[in-house]
């Protein structure tokens, strides 16, 4: 092969301060790994000999600790676009350090082509394979990868060889056009195949390749708890009524689940209720339940961005291929995100919230309004154009001194218009169809904690009742309690009153 072969060394010393670069990858999933690490040296040698050396990040969602972690330990990220994990980066985010710009997953290729965040300098693509004519296969995930690829000045390959060369067989390249050209995707069910395997790039781009055998950052979850195995068995216990009652066609409908504990739970439960029959999944992640449910015939199919799975999982995926190449595949995630897609193929999206208000407004992205969590992935693409929309949490955090269920969330992602049903281990609220107070009333009595239960009801009685019930000056008491006081029951509305 005619291209370069390059150590991460070499190829992260193309990077310059001020240049941005786009990288593959959907959670630590498929992104790059080598590179970057380096990249993190060369930002602490500059600093130390007191030059300036900052970069923009474009990725697909998260990335990893060799990413994200290291080149914000570094000081290296001046921005960085869209959702991320990783906790040193989140540390530098609040403390005011990166400009971080969270937006939906479903834009981010589309907002690059449009120009809307400036240009890509160099793209740093994972493969499994590249072929001699520019047939890049990539590794556990779809992310960005052919608009990056098509927009960079330049391209690395890292040609990592922990992945094998059959992920050739789960991958379904597709970049749409953009307006006025954009035409239907055409994806009719999960199964559904519309592009290549490959992603084909420009040679004259690509400027080398660099080998490395670096297995995913694969993240584990907590194992479930009686807490989320009940907030399981509530929403199991609710799709299985509604099927029964003919909502949801006797068929099932595609699920996509969000990532963590109470993922894993609700899809157990609803892997373990038989009234349910065997589902597709329509999905921007596979976690390690549903590659389980798929071997166990529970899960038909699996349609999503990346393989959120330990790397255990992974291997065992890589050599059973010949079961899950059937079963499986992975897309870009303006693909696996899409609201034309979700709504067309009738998803039920089950999604986790940090807080969720008695109107329900959900907060998945932000501690008390201010401090970054995470970012809003693709929760809010699926919420607002899912058949039904689902958030879950348990009613309490910080061992019961935090309410998951506020008078008004503190920072709002999800409206009430997008927000059909909301679950805790305490039960199900439904409020399909439902008036503001109605659905303040079916909140507070099915999925608060009963130790605030009458401190809920007791800001109803405070506030003004018109179309939507609130006392603004106490709309935010229980966030103002835990900051002032440590603990959300210490609310005082009599403070509120004067």
């Amino acid at each position: 092969m005619g291209i370069a072969r390059l150590t991460a060394a070499e190829a992260a010393s193309l990077i310059k301060h001020g240049m941005n670069i786009g990288l593959s990858g959907f959670t630590p999933a498929g992104t790059a790994k080598a590179v970057t690490a380096e990249v993190a040296k060369i930002a602490a040698a500059e600093h130390a000999a007191g030059r300036p050396f900052q970069i923009g990040i474009f990725t697909g969602a998260s990335t990893g600790m060799s990413t994200d972690g290291v080149l914000s330990m570094e000081k290296a990220i001046s921005y960085r676009a869209p959702y991320t994990t990783n906790p040193e980066f989140r540390k530098h985010v609040n403390a005011g350090e990166i400009a971080y710009n969270d937006l939906h997953l479903s834009q981010m290729a589309q907002e690059l082509r449009y120009g809307f965040m400036g240009k890509c300098d160099i793209a740093i693509i994972e493969c499994s394979e590249v072929t001699p004519d520019g047939k890049a296969y990539l590794t556990a995930a779809g992310g960005i990868v052919p608009t990056i690829a098509r927009l960079a000045d330049k391209v690395i390959i890292e040609l990592n060889h922990f992945h094998s060369p059959d992920t050739k067989f789960i991958h379904d390249v597709y970049e749409p056009l953009d307006p006025p050209y954009r035409k239907v995707i055409p994806i009719e069910k999960p199964s559904d195949r519309i592009g290549v395997p490959y992603v084909q790039l420009d040679l004259n781009k690509v400027v080398g390749i660099v080998e490395c055998d670096i297995p995913d950052e694969a993240r584990s979850f907590t194992a479930p708890d009686p807490i989320t195995d009940k907030i399981g068995q509530n929403v199991a216990e609710f799709l299985a009524a509604d099927m029964k009652r003919g909502i949801i066609p006797p068929s099932f409908l595609p699920i996509q689940s969000g990532v963590g504990n109470i993922a894993n739970a609700v899809l157990g439960a609803l892997g373990e209720d038989k009234s349910i029959p065997a589902f597709e999944m329509y999905t921007e992640v596979l976690q390690d339940s549903v590659v389980g449910l798929m071997r166990e015939g529970r899960v038909k199919f699996g349609s999503a961005c990346s393989l959120t799975v330990t790397n255990d999982c992974l291997k065992g995926i890589y050599s059973d291929m010949d079961f899950f190449k059937d079963k499986l595949v992975l897309r870009q995630s303006e693909i696996s995100n899409s609201p034309e897609i979700i709504r067309r193929l009738g998803v039920i999206a089950m999604n986790t919230a940090i807080e969720c208000d008695l109107y329900g407004h959900v907060n998945s992205t932000q501690i008390c309004g201010t401090k970054m969590m995470n970012g809003i992935g693709g929760s809010g693409d699926f919420t607002r154009n899912a058949y039904i929309s689902i958030f879950s949490c348990p009613s309490t955090a910080k061992g019961g001194l935090i309410s998951s269920i506020v008078p008004f969330a503190s920072h709002i992602d999800h409206t009430e218009h997008d927000v059909n049903i909301i679950a805790t281990e305490q039960g199900v609220a439904d409020l399909r169809g439902k008036s503001p107070i109605e659905r303040a009333k079916a909140i507070i009595e099915n999925c608060a904690h009963p130790d605030y239960k009458n401190l809920l009801w007791d800001y109803l009685k405070i506030s003004t009742k018109n179309h939507t019930w609130h006392n603004m000056a106490a709309a935010l008491s229980f966030h103002e309690a835990f900051i002032r006081k440590g603990d959300m029951h210490l609310v005082d509305y009599s403070e509120y009153l004067k």
